[in-house]
């Protein structure tokens, strides 16, 4: 259905702007005065579908987490200030910058108004809105708590943000000095060596075997420089084909989970995810198996995710959550240990906030390390190959100096 931007006036004579779908501008129109407004001007946005014609800009249009937190903070502040959810929906789709979001939001209003509950409303939008926001908008609807919700949604969807933002800026340096490290050692062996090398080609002498190495590479290089961005095209699309079939990705996540330390962190990582959002879904009213169905789905690893569903046949089945999340073997041994001491005491919900906060420390401090320990790594392999290169070229001058003497 096409999407409207409308500009009208109240009966008060206060001028109004917002967006409305309809089939035709007639429609959006008499929808306004329905609505007791006058229309003033009404033109169609950008269609929706429009937006999502290909899949390449669809992942650009996409909504990010820092748009979707502050919406899901000011409508539980409009909420928790009284307004009715349809009004607060009204007055936050005016102040929204995003496009594709005034567009959902605005739709979900329309569906509210025909008759659906909030959280079926989410459901008939695109995918901005994950499972585990639905489910919890759903219990918030049940237990009449959703001012509540809506601020622990925005607390979750800013701390997931924090932690991207942490590895994005722990990476941003040690990607930097790649990507300069590998422009200057380009620069060196296709312009540089090229041109001392033809100062020894006329010396007519054999030269070291590293200068040969050097000189041979530079050669390759100059000539079939073209190779390598499409090698890594290649790389990239041959990955992406293998992760989208179920072999190729459990292959993947079971490699990845095996490395000595990047293993152990993706488990942290998985823990702390897997613990903050169970720890939601519980003090909410989910139930425990809605929950673990529900978390399956953001494990973010096939092998961690199987493992959940695992533990959540074995729940069904009337055993411990601990014991059956520790009888797959994916998890830390602190996480499980927790975990039990929160069944025994009845209070699951506050160790799992307790655990999730534990873990998701840990993995910034391992961020920390592993930044720190890049640095110098690329600067010793900078040298290596600086060196490298020095060395080739001052040998032959040393054996010219020699054969001089």
């Amino acid at each position: 259905m096409p999407v409207y931007e409308y500009t009208a006036l109240d009966v008060k004579g206060n001028t109004l702007s917002g967006i409305v779908d309809a089939d035709s501008p007639a429609g959006a129109r008499q929808k306004l005065r329905a609505a007791g407004n006058y229309p003033v001007a009404v033109t169609e946005a950008v269609s929706l579908s429009v937006q999502q014609s290909t899949l390449f800009f669809k992942r650009f249009r996409r909504v990010g987490h820092s748009e979707l937190a502050i919406m899901t903070r000011q409508l539980g502040t409009l909420m928790a200030a009284g307004f009715p959810l349809v009004a607060a929906l009204d007055a936050l789709i005016p102040q929204t910058r995003s496009p594709q979001l005034k567009n959902q939001l605005t739709r979900i209003k329309d569906a509210i108004v025909g008759g659906s509950s909030f959280s079926q409303a989410l459901s008939t939008v695109s995918n901005t809105f994950s499972p585990l926001y639905i489910n919890m908008i759903q219990a918030g609807e049940s237990s009449g708590t959703m001012e509540l919700v809506l601020d622990r949604l925005a607390e979750m969807i800013e701390k997931q943000q924090q932690i991207t933002q942490r590895v994005t800026s722990a990476m941003t340096y040690p990607v930097f000095m790649t990507i300069i490290g590998a422009g200057i050692m380009l620069f060196l062996i296709t312009y540089i060596v090229p041109t001392i090398a033809g100062l020894f080609a006329d010396m007519k002498q054999v030269l070291p075997v590293p200068t040969r190495i050097l000189i041979a590479a530079s050669q390759l290089l100059k000539l079939w420089w073209w190779l390598i961005p499409i090698a890594i095209v290649i790389i990239i699309l041959g990955f992406q084909r293998v992760r989208n079939t179920v072999s190729g990705r459990y292959a993947i996540d079971s490699a990845v989970l095996s490395l000595p330390i990047m293993g152990n962190f993706l488990r942290k990582l998985s823990a702390a995810r897997l613990a903050r959002t169970l720890g939601l879904l519980l003090e909410n009213g989910v139930s425990l198996l809605s929950a673990l169905e529900i978390v399956k789905n953001i494990a973010g690893n096939v092998l961690i995710a199987d493992a959940v569903e695992a533990a959540a046949n074995k729940v069904r089945q009337g055993q411990g959550l601990a014991g059956s999340l520790g009888a797959t073997r994916q998890f830390p041994a602190l996480f499980i240990q927790m975990i039990q001491v929160g069944e025994q005491s009845g209070a699951l919900e506050s160790l799992l906030k307790k655990v999730a906060d534990l873990f998701e420390n840990e993995v910034e401090s391992a961020l920390m390390r592993m930044a720190s320990l890049l640095e110098p790594v690329m600067i010793l392999i900078m040298g290596v190959m600086v060196g490298f290169i020095v060395l080739s070229i001052c040998l032959p001058i040393f054996e010219m100096n020699q054969l001089i003497r």
